[in-house]
């Protein structure tokens, strides 16, 4: 038995009217927040503050203002677009104990400006002369961990290949090397309280051991962190397979060899790497033709492969490709740019561009690196200090040792509203984009024009789509 379907004066009304073409608003739910993304593209107001629903904001929120604070706005990564960001480039900081509340300071100045997207400590988180000790290194890493910036650590020289002096405890170079893999690069983040999320050649399983070696990518340009210490890269000329050495040259050129490859499917625009070692000293480009007349045996460059291996990266990937390195020589302005790569017939590789600094005050000092890609010279080099009115933070809590109860506390870093006022080097100026400002001859050739500062990456980036070449 059935029922008759009462008629109400509601239900004539709604069999009178046609159905509506979009039942759920113009568009849908989908749409509308892809409406927002692109207004929040286009108008002043940050992308965070009003983006979501009301109901999607609370938990979702503080996690996409992190985002945004250090240079990854959703709106710009929706259109696919480049966004202008900076990165900072530090080293040689920590000489002595007494040098960690100086680093303290400096750390929370560069976590001051929010436009720093990453920082990088390239190389010697302790002194020449200071243990290589299980508790200076957590205590060194607790002050990295504290920064606000997203912090990549390179390992260098001092600290891991001199631990075998008797000044540093007289520890086996390559154990302490395995005791940082544990520790600064046990997982596939960086340090600092908003971390990176970076791809490791440890993924490879032929490169296990390798978790040093870190690739990540921001925008149009991929970051490539390569453990080539100074010192000859560890090369030893004792008698014997210099295993150590030997294994990390084949890991290093593969995941070089990776980072071209990577860089073209993605078409980047260009590829940065930092590493700790100078890899292209003065003596590299002053070659003695005459040494074969002399008695003397001059030692094994350990640099060779290494440069072989940043040759056939330039040649697969064609795209700029800069090298940051610190250097131990005191330079004028703080750092030098020039392109010293050259291949086995001497001839100078175009595309290939370093950035060797040495700071006047490490404790003080960092060096800064600003991207545009929208400008013609996309990348512009300076010096920055610490503002002398900043507070000098208290003094960290000791770490404790093992077998010991409580956790380790972080330093508090205060909140800001604004970024102090730096101040560059004495004589650095920006330089104008105007075509040759920069020092770079009709030849193809870098470098600093008389009477002004070397301040900008020159080589002319490919536009957008052609970072790719055969």
């Amino acid at each position: 038995m059935s029922w008759p379907r009462r008629r109400t004066p509601n239900t004539e009304r709604r069999l009178a009217t046609p159905p509506r073409p979009f039942p759920h608003g113009r568009g849908g739910a989908a749409t509308r927040f892809l409406k927002r993304i692109r207004r929040a593209a286009r108008g002043p107001r940050t992308a965070p503050q009003w983006l979501l629903p009301k109901r999607l904001r609370g938990g979702l929120q503080s996690t996409l203002v992190g985002l945004a604070v250090f240079g990854l706005p959703l709106a710009v990564q929706a259109q696919g677009a480049s966004p202008r960001y900076s990165f900072v480039v530090v080293a040689n900081v920590v000489t002595e104990p007494g040098d960690e509340a100086t680093l303290q300071r400096l750390i929370d100045a560069i976590g001051r400006d929010p436009q720093i997207s990453f920082v990088v400590y390239d190389g010697n988180l302790k002194g020449a002369r200071e243990t290589c000790a299980d508790h200076l290194y957590d205590q060194r890493r607790a002050l990295l961990d504290a920064s606000r910036a997203p912090l990549v650590f390179v390992p260098g020289q001092r600290d891991w290949v001199t631990c075998g002096s008797a000044g540093a405890g007289g520890y086996d170079p390559v154990e302490r090397l395995d005791f940082l893999r544990q520790n600064f690069f046990a997982d596939n983040h960086s340090l600092g309280q908003y971390p990176l999320i970076l791809t490791r050649e440890s993924e490879v399983s032929r490169f296990r051991p390798y978790r040093e070696n870190a690739r990540w990518q921001l925008g149009e340009t991929v970051f490539i962190s390569l453990n080539a210490p100074d010192g000859n890269n560890h090369f030893l000329n004792a008698g014997g397979r210099n295993g150590e050495f030997e294994d990390r040259v084949i890991a290093n050129g593969f995941w070089l060899e990776h980072a071209a490859e990577f860089a073209r499917r993605r078409n980047a625009r260009a590829i940065v790497i930092f590493m700790q070692g100078n890899a292209m000293p003065e003596s590299y480009e002053r070659q003695d033709r005459f040494s074969w007349l002399r008695f003397r045996r001059t030692p094994r460059d350990g640099y060779t492969e290494l440069r072989r291996s940043l040759v056939k990266l330039a040649d697969a990937f064609r795209g700029p490709v800069i090298l940051v390195h610190p250097e131990n020589a005191r330079l004028t302005h703080g750092f030098t740019i020039d392109q010293p790569l050259r291949n086995d017939k001497g001839i100078r590789i175009a595309n290939v561009t370093r950035i060797a600094f040495s700071l006047r005050d490490p404790l003080t000092q960092w060096l800064q690196i600003d991207a545009d890609m929208t400008r013609r010279t996309p990348l512009r080099v300076s010096v920055h200090e610490v503002p002398r009115h900043l507070p000098l933070l208290p003094p960290q809590p000791p770490i404790l040792l093992p077998g010991g109860s409580g956790e380790p506390a972080l330093p508090e870093m205060p909140e800001i509203s604004s970024m102090p006022d730096v101040t560059e080097i004495p004589g650095m100026q920006q330089a104008p984009d105007v075509e040759g400002a920069s020092g770079i001859n009709p030849t193809g050739e870098m470098g600093a024009p008389s009477g002004a500062s070397a301040g900008t990456v020159t080589p002319e980036w490919p536009s957008q789509g052609q970072g790719s070449a055969p």
